[in-house]
């Protein structure tokens, strides 16, 4: 999510502690590589998402956040639109004919016409912006703390809270977030699990693991972490990436072990 200048100090003093499987705490799922697709390696993703045949995706970095429109096939830029050098792009969502992006420390938000990429308005929120995504009804909004926030697509009025929590401990760092079949998985920043969560008792139910994939990547970099998620409701098909990685992978969750 951040530049990792801070990654040490964040690392030690608020990063949420990789899951471990127990017998009481949520199943561990896996997952198989289905298909493999370019995606441009100097992205640093923030947000992403599936609509319409196309992949939607937020970059960040001062000076060089955009909103982009990603051919999958091939990961070409087919259009892109950036935001002010002195804003951090995060999280990324669509709602009707528009694109709606956050951005990290500046409370600012910023709402895109999908075809033409014209910024249509902007927002303001209290707090950080980190990932950002949609249940049909609401926009759902990380922030870096165990909370996420249900808020109005039409005025960005706060709806409602939940608190994530794991065995009743809650779950800080939650980052990109994706509605997939009724439930919000969630990048959980300086892991390589998704966090797959209840969003009425923001319960997580289950992980999902990808450390053999972030292992498989080639990355430069500490900051080159896992994040980003889109789902294709109309073909059923999950796809993954991360900071600067030079690839976008279509997977499928596997059960845990034991179960069919």
């Amino acid at each position: 999510m951040r530049m990792m200048v801070t990654f040490t100090a964040l690392a030690a003093c608020s990063a949420s502690p990789a899951p471990q499987a127990t017998a009481a705490g949520p199943p561990t799922y896996g997952y198989s590589v289905e298909n493999v697709f370019p995606h441009d390696g100097a992205a640093f993703t923030q947000g992403l998402i599936f609509r319409d045949g196309h992949l939607y995706e937020s970059t960040g970095l001062h000076g060089q956040s955009t909103i982009r429109q990603v051919r999958l096939e091939d990961g070409a830029v087919l259009r892109s639109a950036a935001l002010p050098p002195e804003l951090f792009g995060e999280g990324l969502a669509s709602w009707g004919g528009e694109l709606v992006s956050i951005t990290w420390r500046d409370g600012l938000g910023f709402r895109w016409d999908r075809e033409t990429f014209r910024r249509t308005g902007e927002f303001r929120y209290p707090g950080e912006g980190w990932g950002l995504t949609q249940d049909g009804r609401r926009l759902i909004m990380s922030d870096g703390t165990p909370v996420l926030r249900f808020l109005d697509p039409a005025t960005f009025r706060e709806l409602g809270r939940v608190t994530v929590t794991v065995n009743g401990q809650p779950l800080r760092n939650l980052n990109e977030l994706e509605w997939v079949k009724g439930e919000i998985f969630a990048n959980v920043w300086l892991t390589d699990y998704i966090a797959r969560i209840d969003p009425e008792t923001g319960e997580v139910k289950g992980w999902i693991d990808l450390s053999r994939l972030v292992a498989s990547v080639d990355r430069h970099s500490e900051e080159n972490v896992l994040n980003g998620i889109a789902y294709d409701e109309a073909g059923d098909r999950l796809f993954v990436t991360g900071k600067n990685w030079p690839s976008l992978y279509q997977i499928r969750i596997e059960p845990p072990p034991g179960q069919s």
